[in-house]
C-alpha cells in the first residue's frame, strides 16, 4: 500500500521543466540573474587569472571604470546620441516603406508573387556588399549610414510582415464579409487589428537588428558613434575601451527592447 501511495506521489510532482509552462516572475527573473551572474562569474575567472592575456581580455573592474570615466565625459554622450539617431532612422525608414509593402504581400497572392521572390533572393545579399554602392548613391554622409541600418532590416521586415499577415484567421475575414464589409474595409476593420500584437513582436526583432548593423554602418567614413568609438579604441588596442562600447550598444538594444515588450503588454494584453 505505501509502495503504491509513493508512486502516486512521485507521479503527482510537477516537474520543473515542462513544456511552454509558465514559470511565473520571480523565477524567470532569478534565472535571468543567475544566467548573467554566471557570465559575469567565467569574465572574471579567466581574467584575474590571466588565463587569456589581459591586452585581450582586461578584468571587470578596470572596463567598468573606464566606463563610468567614459560615460563622464560629453564627448561620449555625443558618440551615443548620434548612434540611436543613426539606429533610429534607419529603422523608423525601413518600418515606414516596409510595414504596408509586407501587409500586401501577406494580404494577396498577386502581391505574394510580386514581391516575396525578390525580397528572398536579395536577403540573402550581405548588408556590408552594399557599401560601395551606397557611397556612389548617397555620398558619406549620415544618408549612407542609415541607408546601410535600412537595407539590414527592410528586406527581412518585408517578409516577416507579410508571414504574419498570412496567420490572421480566415474565419475573421469571411465573419466581415458577411456583416457585409467590403474588401478594403476588411483589411482597414480586421486584417490590420488583427496582426497588431505580433507586428509588435516582429518590430522588436527587427529592432536588434538595426542595433547589429550600427557598428557595420559607422565603418564608412565615420568620425563619430559608437562603432567610431569602438574602432578607434581598436587602433590602439585599448580593449578595455572595446568591452565599454560593446556593453553600452548592448544595454542600448535591451533598453530598446524592453520598451517594445512593455508597449506590447500596455497596448494588447489578450495576446
Amino acid at each position: 500500500m505505501k509502495a503504491n501511495e509513493l508512486k502516486a506521489g512521485l507521479k503527482r510532482r510537477p516537474y520543473r521543466f515542462q513544456i511552454f509552462k509558465d514559470i511565473g516572475g520571480r523565477p524567470f527573473a532569478f534565472t535571468a540573474g543567475f544566467s548573467f551572474a554566471l557570465l559575469f562569474i567565467v569574465w572574471s575567472a579567466l581574467s584575474y587569472t590571466e588565463s587569456v592575456n589581459p591586452v585581450f581580455l582586461p578584468t571587470p573592474d578596470k572596463v567598468f571604470v573606464e566606463m563610468f570615466k567614459m560615460l563622464g565625459t560629453g564627448e561620449y554622450w555625443h558618440h551615443i546620441g548620434i548612434s540611436v539617431f543613426r539606429v533610429s532612422a534607419g529603422f523608423l525608414l525601413a518600418c515606414i516603406i516596409g510595414i504596408p509593402i509586407g501587409i500586401f504581400a501577406g494580404t494577396f497572392k498577386y502581391g505574394e508573387a510580386f514581391v516575396e521572390p525578390p525580397m528572398e533572393f536579395i536577403r540573402y545579399m550581405p548588408a556590408v556588399a552594399f557599401i560601395p554602392l551606397i557611397m556612389v548613391w548617397a555620398g558619406i554622409g549620415e544618408w549612407a549610414k542609415i541607408l546601410l541600418i535600412f537595407i539590414g532590416c527592410f528586406f527581412q521586415l518585408v517578409l516577416m510582415v507579410a508571414d504574419n499577415t498570412r496567420r490572421v484567421s480566415q474565419d475573421l475575414l469571411q465573419a466581415s464579409f458577411t456583416l457585409g464589409a467590403g474588401r478594403w474595409k476588411a483589411i482597414e476593420t480586421v486584417l490590420i487589428p488583427a496582426i497588431q500584437p505580433q507586428l509588435m513582436h516582429t518590430l522588436r526583432l527587427i529592432l536588434g537588428w538595426a542595433w547589429t548593423y550600427l557598428v557595420v554602418a559607422e565603418l564608412v567614413a565615420v568620425n563619430s558613434g559608437l562603432g567610431y568609438a569602438i574602432m578607434k579604441a581598436q587602433r590602439f588596442l585599448n580593449t578595455d575601451q572595446i568591452f565599454v562600447g560593446i556593453i553600452v550598444i548592448g544595454l542600448l538594444g535591451l533598453i530598446s527592447d524592453r520598451i517594445f515588450a512593455f508597449l506590447n503588454r500596455r497596448l494588447f494584453p489578450w495576446a
